[in-house]
């Protein structure tokens, strides 16, 4: 199925569309591999097709919101599939929420349905959703959640009173033939909302980003052509699928190439190893987090990996380390945020390794890009120095659901996306992310974006990872504070890493206060490994005893 005109901007499709076109070519192909799974696209399509007939016999219809509560998973893949086949909408639910954000997700999506686990990685879901909403153990709806009328449960002995069991939820199905399914999928337009995604919410509760057929296929489609995939590569991901880098750069790439997708339900770094190698995977992508922690395991040998590309989200230090330590020739350097699909700006996999390390990339065919002052919004000109990425075009949301004032001020006067985040553009025309706005912070008068200190730090022999935020100071307002993790059997003193960054960046620059730690689990990650900046900061606070009119000794 042509997925991009000649002018590689994408052709308006529906999942369906391109679902059942790959099956007419790969049906026995493998589409998905996890822990004791292995599904060819045949088999999912067959499974979505089922779970498609159970949404309908369970009155889902077009534009109904339901929540999949699963971890990454072949049963995750078929559900979303099948929400899209009978045109309703898929609301991915982090399966690391606790009740308090769970039920303001399922309250604030109108959930009708909900799919979940009875249990996953240790975590009683039943027993989270019964805080939520008490009726599940008599009947829905219930006062707490009053939009959702029906809850299905995957696994586990004992259901509550007012929860379906799986398999009577397939059954219920069964008599919904394949033309009633043909007939729904016909209906589904490529401006239909497909996947309503909340945003991680590390600095206040998350706002709900609406998403098309056409802006995830479309995206989805633009990144497969320029990671060069084909369907022959084996793609190992360990992004969420409740995080658009993992339903649209992971599910959805792999579905628009026909390449098969590898996961796990939680990254283990000596299991995602031990995956990348049996497997044989050609591709992965992940954040600099990612990658680090992969090249900083005792295990990691590159010489036992066929990777040759991918995309990272990383700064030049990590892309240098990319391609030396782990020997990955040709992975792409990626920005994106969920309002956009998520990737806006993308390397080329032949693009000279110079610029991929660098991270000078250009937007995808059809998407607008430009660089705005952050106060004033007047246009940067591109060599003219930094400012606020903004973004136009077929990949931007539709808006955050029933938040009108959000989405009103997500967007500029004339239709622009606000990213928040900070970029440059060079002459030539291609644009880098330097920093996200949220994080930068002021040293003195002087802006200072934490991951310029973050790429000194990274490229010390001893470093494994870093992390950098602004810290209250009475004298110079904000001072720079930093965590490092150390490779595993390397030594570094924190005066010796204050020195190494004295001698490589400017003075406001280096770490006032820094901190060797043996982990940053204990302080917050997101569901996508990303170190929440806010708890680091919380944290920092606390250990350091930093009060607003702390003042150096």
């Amino acid at each position: 199925m042509q997925l991009l005109n000649d002018a590689l901007v994408p052709v308006p499709v529906t999942l369906a569309q391109v679902l059942n076109a790959l099956c007419q070519q790969r049906a026995q192909a493998q589409a998905y591999g996890g822990p004791g799974e292995c599904w060819s696209w045949a088999q999912i399509s067959a499974q979505s097709r089922r779970i498609a007939a159970g949404l309908h016999a369970a009155g889902i219809g077009k534009g109904d919101h339901v929540g999949l509560m699963l971890g990454n998973s072949g049963e995750w893949i078929a559900a979303f599939f099948a929400c899209g086949t009978v045109g309703a909408v898929t609301v991915p639910v982090n399966t690391r929420f606790k009740a308090d954000e769970l039920q303001f997700c399922l309250k604030q999506a109108d959930v009708r349905l909900l799919i979940h686990a009875d249990s996953f990685l240790g975590i009683d879901f039943t027993g989270l959703l019964r805080q939520v909403e008490p009726a599940i153990d008599t009947q829905l709806p219930g006062a707490a959640l009053p939009q959702l009328r029906q809850v299905v449960c995957i696994g586990g002995n004992g259901h509550a009173a007012g929860v379906t069991s799986y398999e009577a939820f397939l059954a219920a199905g069964a008599p919904v033939g394949g033309a009633a399914l043909d007939a729904l999928a016909a209906q589904v337009q490529p401006d239909d909302i497909l996947l309503i995604q909340y945003t991680s919410g590390t600095t206040s509760f998350p706002k709900g980003v609406m998403l098309t057929h056409a802006n995830m296929l479309g995206d989805a489609a633009c990144v497969a052509r320029r990671m060069g995939v084909t369907a022959d590569d084996r793609y190992f991901s360990i992004r969420p699928f409740f995080h658009v880098a993992g339903s649209t750069l992971s599910v959805l790439v792999s579905l628009v190439s026909g390449c098969c997708l590898l996961s796990l339900p939680k990254f283990d770094v000596a299991q995602a190893l031990e995956v990348l190698e049996r497997e044989r995977c050609t591709l992965t992508s992940g954040n600099d987090t990612i990658f680090l922690m992969l090249m900083g395991h005792a295990a990691f040998d590159a010489s036992r990996l066929h990777l040759r590309g991918g995309w990272a989200a990383a700064g030049p230090e990590v892309m240098q380390k990319i391609r030396d330590v782990m020997a990955v020739p040709h992975v792409c350097n990626a920005y994106g945020q969920s309002e956009a699909s998520p990737n806006v700006l993308l390397s080329d996999h032949d693009d000279a390794f110079e610029l991929r390390r660098d991270g000078f990339m250009l937007p995808h065919p059809g998407v607008e890009v430009r660089i705005a002052d952050a106060q004033t919004g007047a246009l940067v000109a591109p060599g003219q120095g930094q400012g606020e990425i903004q973004v136009r075009g077929w990949n931007v949301m539709r808006g955050y659901y029933n938040m009108p004032e959000a989405t009103a001020k997500a967007m500029t006067g004339d239709g622009w996306l606000r990213t928040g985040d900070m970029g440059e553009q060079r002459a030539d025309g291609r644009f880098r992310m330097v920093g996200r706005l949220k994080d930068m912070y002021r040293v003195g008068g002087e802006n200072v974006a934490p991951a310029e200190v973050e790429e000194v730090l990274h490229a010390h022999p001893a470093v494994q990872q870093a992390q950098v935020i602004g810290v209250p100071d009475a004298r110079l307002g904000e001072v720079t504070g930093a965590f490092v993790l150390l490779k595993p059997g390397q030594q570094a003193s924190g005066d010796e890493l204050i020195a190494w960054c004295k001698a490589r960046c400017a003075n406001f620059k280096v770490p006032r206060y820094l901190e060797l730690v043996d982990s940053f689990e204990h302080i917050g990650m997101t569901g996508s490994s990303k170190v929440q900046k806010n708890k680091l900061r919380a944290h920092a606070l606390q250990l350091w005893k930093i009060q607003a009119d702390t003042v150096a000794a």
